[in-house]
C-alpha cells in the first residue's frame, strides 16, 4: 500500500509551464506504475499519462503527448509531471495515482491522491 500526495498546482498563463509533484509513502513504490490523471468540472475523470516501476517506459494521452513528460525518482518517492505548452483545456484539478497494473483506466488504480488544482488563463 502506498499513500499519495500531490503539489504543485496553481494558475498559469496559456503557454507557460507548471511541474506537479507526487509524493509517495508507504512500503513499496518502485513496483507500481504511477498514472497522472486529471478532472474538470462535470468531467470525467481522465487518464493522461503512466510510467513504468523503473522510469524506464512512458505513455501519454494523445491530448497533452510531446507537452507533457513524467519522470519519477524513486530514491525520494516522488513522480513528476512537468507540463509545458499549457493550453485552457489543461485546467483541471490533476491527481497522481499507483497501481500494480499497466492500465489507463481510473477503476484499475487502488491509490491515489488528493488532488492538485491547474488553472490555466487565456
Amino acid at each position: 500500500q502506498v499513500q499519495l500526495v500531490e503539489s504543485g498546482g496553481g494558475l498559469v498563463q496559456a503557454g507557460g509551464s507548471l511541474r506537479l509533484s507526487c509524493a509517495a509513502s508507504g512500503r513499496t513504490f518502485s513496483p507500481y506504475f504511477m498514472g497522472w490523471f486529471r478532472q474538470a468540472p462535470g468531467k470525467e475523470r481522465e487518464f493522461v499519462g503512466i510510467i513504468s516501476g523503473g522510469g524506464s517506459i512512458t505513455s501519454y494521452a494523445d491530448s497533452v503527448k510531446g507537452r507533457f513528460t513524467i519522470s519519477r525518482d524513486n530514491a525520494k518517492k516522488a513522480v513528476y509531471l512537468q507540463m509545458n505548452s499549457l493550453k485552457p483545456e489543461d485546467t483541471a484539478v490533476y491527481y497522481c495515482a499507483a497501481s500494480s497494473l499497466r492500465t489507463s483506466s481510473p477503476a484499475n488504480y487502488p491509490y491515489w491522491g488528493q488532488g492538485t488544482q491547474v488553472t490555466v488563463s487565456s
